[in-house]
This record gives structure tokens, sequence and C-alpha cells, in this order.
């Protein structure tokens, strides 16, 4: 997959592998394991029907066992990423990885396989012996010509799946750039002249599969360190000599005048600007070496104004990036249980993607970017988090392996495959990295209150090393150094700390607070004190006085003591009501709850004007919210004294017309669960609810509390929403990854 450009440390890498529990997979069991009774359906002696169900008919696999989802992505660490020969056992950070990305981004379980052998023989005996075991199989980091060896033989040997990424991913995905480079300039495929260089796995398979979707092969010269493959040059294998072409060019330099596309599978720096001047009118340079291309785009612009330039970095315009691809074509291949990746198939992926990138972009993800892209020549593949991926791609893999003859269980009516294939994923996960790119985009400056505290440094350096602004950090400034150190920070001295006992703010922030708090009881000297001894005012004083753009605290205080220091700085949002919200992030829905913190007894007013600000988190969070009103009492049964406010909450937001789907009051029964909202067939709620609106602090709080303790999703929050300037309060029991989860979301003016 291509490389991002970060700015993060190995030590931090290897922090984020180690922390919570080793690597980056688990395994969950998928059925109820409670009881005894449970466990004998699981193993002995109920799991004899399926196997006896299986040996009689092979293809049950698939409908009683997890087979039909389960991809291997297989290594033996002979070219890791772009670190070489590490071995087998060095691969297995990345083989977890990719694996990962396989859920992520496609719902499809994986698992790594690391197998110690550079023997072509031995690896592919020992794939084929567990075919019973997977319904595909990712072959990744393998050096060539092994993998051209590998890959062709199981896939004669095996019917499932088959893939080695590095070839055919960047091939499918800078397919699909050159399709739309190709519909913009108003070339045809078939008339295009190409320069490939490199001659590796990558190189050929990106060859191959521009000649099958239509590109000539005199057309294209291939160039390796030695320069242009040509009809009878030695020393070329059989995979190189496959391209070879008759022609008079032998270097790159030669290859290039008059060349529409430059296809860059190579080093650094390998393409000189002067040749680029050589190249026919609208040049298409797809310059993918990483983590630094042949060219820059900025280089090539510059003596090229007219270029479309891709590359594999996200940094740059249009980046070739493999996990718009491979997610996807194995879904659609495994959900029609296709017999290999064919040609069709690929050619299929790579369309799909050109289409998309064509398409409108949705308003989530031109918001994430910080722009709304618009097919032209800086946007000519899809952004690797646009949602309708999942969707577009798989489908029209699964519609290809259909019309090639390769699916034995084909899809019969592809609106409802498509809605499966949406519902399989829960936008939140989307919305969340979108957010991180939009904080990586608008870099702020955050106050991170409790800088003397572990978790609070480790939140605050990954915010700086991630790229999502600058944390500003409030403790003893000598004691904050020397946690810096411990933490193997290598600059601790170009962090930005600000310690109350030396600030030059002081006296401003004791201006400035005596004078909101003069009238309330408190002395110039209270005030000193308070600016003096009190973190949380003094890190809200810093935000409130514009020198940094928002904070996170709560890790040394209770949530509402956290609160009522920082409200005697800052102020609620005018005309608003501060609140919290609890984000409860299950496998495929999410769901918001409000008010978790801060009011014990809201009003009607309030209840609606919550109602209303949790829909609008929903919505940035990639939901369409239907709001729950939440009681002991569904429509009136049974009767009680508190309904009150909740009714007439809801009759404001009827009087208002609030543009989102709302109920109430009701249990959460009949909030939540399908059969029992059938017993309401005149509630206005379209399905399940999103968004909890509940009716006191008391029910509110357990609740959140009793989900993030039992419930075993992931809960992120309280979020607090209202104040007038970017604030988080986390948990006494946050770790980094929470405390930064928040501050990104401050930061990017998601909540607050």
């Amino acid at each position: 997959m291509a490389d991002e450009t970060n700015d993060f440390t190995a030590r931090e890498a290897l922090f984020y592998h180690e922390t919570i529990r080793p690597g980056k997979i688990e395994v969950i069991a998928s059925k109820p394991m409670a009881t005894q009774r449970d466990l004998s359906l699981a193993y002995s002696p109920g799991v004899a029907a399926p196997v006896k169900a299986i040996a009689e008919d092979p293809a049950l696999a698939a409908r009683y066992t997890a087979r039909s989802n389960l991809v291997a992505v297989i290594s033996n660490g002979t070219a890791i990423l772009g670190l070489g020969n590490l071995g087998a056992l060095a691969s297995k950070p990345v083989m977890e990885g990719k694996a990962v990305l396989f859920k992520r981004f496609a719902d499809v379980d994986s698992i790594d396989i690391e197998l110690d052998t550079e023997d072509p023989e031995a690896f592919i005996n020992a794939v084929a012996l567990m075919e019973p075991s997977f319904g595909g199989i990712n072959l990744e980091d393998i050096k060539a010509p092994e993998c051209f060896i590998i890959e062709q033989a199981l896939r004669e040997k095996l019917k499932i799946p088959i893939m080695h990424d590095d070839q055919h991913g960047t091939a499918i995905i800078s397919a699909a750039g050159l399709v739309n480079a190709c519909h913009i300039t108003g070339r045809k495929m078939e008339d295009v002249k190409v320069v490939v260089n490199g001659a590796g796995a990558a190189a050929i398979a990106c060859t191959a599969l521009i000649k099958a979707m239509g590109v000539k092969h005199d057309n294209v010269l291939m160039c390796d360190r030695s320069g242009v493959i040509y009809t009878g040059r030695d020393n070329v294998d059989q995979w190189k000599s496959a391209h070879a072409v008759d022609t008079d060019r032998r270097t790159l330099e030669e290859a290039l005048e008059g060349a529409d596309i430059f296809l860059g599978l190579s080093v650094a720096g390998a393409l000189k600007p002067e040749w680029v001047e050589k190249m026919a009118d609208q040049p298409i340079i797809f310059a993918m070496a990483n983590p630094d291309p042949e060219i820059t785009p900025d280089d090539a612009k510059a003596v090229r104004p007219d270029a479309i330039v891709a590359t594999g970095r996200s940094d740059y315009p249009n980046q070739v990036n493999n996990v718009l691809g491979f997610p996807f074509i194995f879904r659609g291949a495994l959900d029609v249980r296709a017999t290999a990746i064919n040609e069709e198939m690929k050619i299929a992926a790579a369309e799909a993607i050109a289409e998309l990138a064509r398409m409108p972009v949705p308003e989530e993800v031109a918001a994430a970017y910080g722009k709304n892209h618009t097919f032209g020549q800086d946007y000519i593949i899809p952004v690797p988090f646009d949602p309708r991926l999942m969707e577009t791609v798989s489908a029209a893999v699964a519609k290809a392996a259909m019309d090639s003859g390769v699916a034995q269980d084909p899809i019969e009516d592809f609106d409802v495959y498509r809605h499966a294939l949406k519902s399989r994923m829960n936008p939140t996960s989307a919305a969340l990295t979108n957010i991180y790119a939009l904080a990586k985009a608008n870099p702020r400056r955050m106050v991170f209150a409790e800088a003397e505290e572990e978790v609070a440094l480790r939140a605050a350096i990954q915010f700086r090393d991630f790229g999502y602004g600058t944390p500003i950090l409030v403790g003893r400034t000598e004691k904050v150094r020397e946690k810096l150190v411990e933490l193997a920070v290598d600059d601790p001295d170009s962090f930005i700390i600000e310690n109350s006992a030396t600030s030059e703010h002081v006296p401003e922030m004791v201006d400035y607070l005596y004078k909101r708090l003069q009238r309330r009881g408190h002395t110039e000297r209270d005030v000193r004190r308070m600016v003096n001894q009190e973190r949380n005012v003094f890190a809200a004083l810093l935000v409130a006085l514009d020198k940094g753009d928002g904070m996170i605290t709560g890790l040394t205080r209770t949530f509402s003591q956290s609160a009522r220091e920082v409200a005697r700085v800052i102020d609620p949002k005018k005309g608003g009501t501060p609140f919290g919200v609890h984000m409860v992030l299950g496998k495929k829905q999410t769901t918001f709850l409000a008010d978790t913190t801060i009011n014990e007894r809201p009003s009607a007013e309030q209840l609606a004007h919550i109602a209303k600000e949790t829909a609008a988190v929903a919505r940035r969070m990639g939901h369409e919210p239907r709001v729950a009103f939440l009681s002991y009492s569904t429509f009136g049964n049974p009767s009680g004294q508190w309904l009150g406010n909740i009714r007439d909450a809801v009759a404001i937001l009827d009087a208002e017309e609030p543009g989102f789907e709302y109920e109430g009051e009701m249990a959460p029964d009949a909030a939540l669960n399908p059969k029992v909202m059938a017993l309401y067939p005149f509630s206005r709620l379209s399905g399940p609810a999103n968004v909890l609106i509940m009716p006191g602090l008391q029910s509110a709080n357990l609740s959140a509390k009793l989900l993030r303790e039992l419930s075993g999703d992931v809960v992120i929050g309280p979020m607090l929403i209202g104040s007038a300037k970017p604030v988080q309060i986390a948990p006494m029991t946050s770790i980094a990854p929470d405390v930064l989860t928040l501050a990104v979301l401050a930061s990017a003016g998601v909540v607050g």
C-alpha cells in the first residue's frame, strides 16, 4: 500500500503497537459462549451436525463456518514495504496491519500468516495446504521474481480468490487514475504512448493491466536500471521479456520523447524536469516511488503546468493508495464465492474507482478533507475514506465475477446487495477518520491542562507528532521536561510549557478573571490564588486570552469539578446550554446519549436544545439522526408526574420542524427494538433511534457508565457541547488514545 508521510517518531509507533494489548488483532467469538449449552453447541457434540453436512456438501462451509468471510494475509518478509528482506517474523506487524485494514474498510475478517521460507516451492505447498481454512488469500511483500512464480502456481492449484496486492493493487488504482487522466485530456487508451520506469512486480502488473484495458503492446516502453527493454536485449528474464518491443530507443530520456504517459515504479528523482519538457502536450505523470516520488508534482508542473500528476503520497493530490482497492475487491469476490480474481474483476474494479472520482463528492468527505473535491487535474482518484467505495467497487467486482463465470454463488438482486454492503460498516469509523484528516489539515493550538500526567503528556506528544497541531503543556516546567525525557522525546525543549509560577501572561490573566468574578464574591487575592494554583483555571485563561485555541483536561479532577473550574473563565455559547454526550460505537451502529454530565433536571426548552445539538453532532459523525426522548413511560403508559417537560420538548420541536426524525416520550425498548416499535405504528421513527435524549442526569450518567463498563462497545466521551471555546473534559480513567480523540474532536470543531 502507498505510504503516507507522517512525522510521528519510532517511539510513538512502538508505543502504539505495544499499548492496550500487544499487536493489532484479536479473535472474538461471534456466537454466545455464556452457558454449558452454548459450549456444547459450539464444540462437542453440537459441532458434529455441520461437520457431517460439510462432508456431504463442501459448499455448505460457506453457511456453517467463517470461511466465506475469512482472508489470509501471507508473506515471507522478503520485500517488506520499503525496508527490503527482513524476514518472516519482522513482517508480522505489516501483515497484522493489512488484516486490520481488511476489517476496517470492508468488514472482511483476516488473519496474518508468516512463512519462514524463501523457497517458492515450499511457500506454494504450505499455502496450498491451507485452502480449506480460507475464503481468499492476499499475498504480500514477496520479492520478485518469486512473487510471480508463487501467485501463478497458487492460482492454478487453488479454487479461491488469490491476489498479490503489491502487484495488482497498485495496478488497479493507477489504471483507474489513467482512465480519468485520459478522459480529461481527450485521449483514448488505444492511442496513448506509455513509458514505464521500473520492471519489478508492481511495474509489470501495471503494464499488463493497462494493456488488458486497451493500451497497445507496441506503444509501451518499459525501462529498468539498464534502460529500455527492447527485443533481443540480453539478460532479460521471462517476465520482463514479455514487454519487450522493437525500438531504437535505449535510455529513459529517449523513451520519454513525445510520450503521453509516465508510470514510475522505481526510485526517487528518476524523472528529470528537463525530460518532462520533451513529453507530449498535457503529459500524464504517475510518479509512484515511495516514500519519495520520481519527481514531485511541484517540479513537474514548474516545467509543464499542463501536466496531470499522481504520486503515492497523501500530501499531494491524486494519491495512488492500494486501500482504495484490495478490501473491496476481496469483499466482492467473497460475496459470490469466486474461484479466482481474474482480469475482468480487476478491470471492473479500476473502472468503478474511476467512475466514482467523476461523481460529486459527499459533503462529509469534502468537509473532512477541508476542500470540495471536483473531478479535474487534481482529483482523478477518489480519496481513501470515501464511504461509497464499499458499495461501488465491491458490487462491480461481484458482477464481473458473475459475468466471467467464476462466481459460485451469484447475487440475485444487486439493489439488495448494495444496501447490505452499506449496512455492513458503521459510518462513524469513516467519519472519525475524516475528522482526523480535517484536524491535520487545520492544525490548532491545544492546551493540555495536566501535562505532568503521563497519559496527558503521551496524548500531547501524539497530537504534535501526528500533525494535528501544537500542544501547549501546562505544569511545572522542570517536572514536565523530566517526563518528556522519560518518554524518550528527542527534543523536549521544543515543546511549549506554560507554568503559572513563571508565565508572562499571569498579570493579564488576573486582570481578566478579576473583572469576571469581582461581583461573584471573589477578591483579587482569591483570583490570583486561582490563577497560580488551579491548573484548569490557568489553562482556560490561556484559551480565553487567545494563547491557545482549545483545551483538554479531566484526568486529575472529577468531571463536575473540572467543569466548575473551567466555567469560572469560559462562558457557554450565546443562547446555549452546555451538556455532555456519550457516543457508543457498536460494530454496525453508533448511539449518542445526552445529557450525561451537567443538567440534573433539564427543562423542556433545554431538552429540545440538547436534542437539536446532539442531532447536529450525529450528522457530523456521518449519521442521519433519529431522536428518541426517553422515559419510563411510552406514550403515557404508565402515567406519571415527570412527563410534562418531555412532552413539551417534543411540542417545541413540532413547532420548529428541525429537519430530523424525533419521537417521545418512550421507553428504551420502544425506541430501539424493532419488534416493540412495531406495536406503535404511529411512531414517527423510521428505524431504531440513534440519538437518545435522557430525561435527567441521574439516569443519563448511570446509563453511560454502565454501557462503558458492561457493553464491550467502544465509548467515546463524555464530549462537552455548548462551550464558547473548544473545551473537553476526559474521564479520570482515560488512556492516551481517549484523550487524543477528544483533543482532535475539539480541534476539528466537531464538538464543543
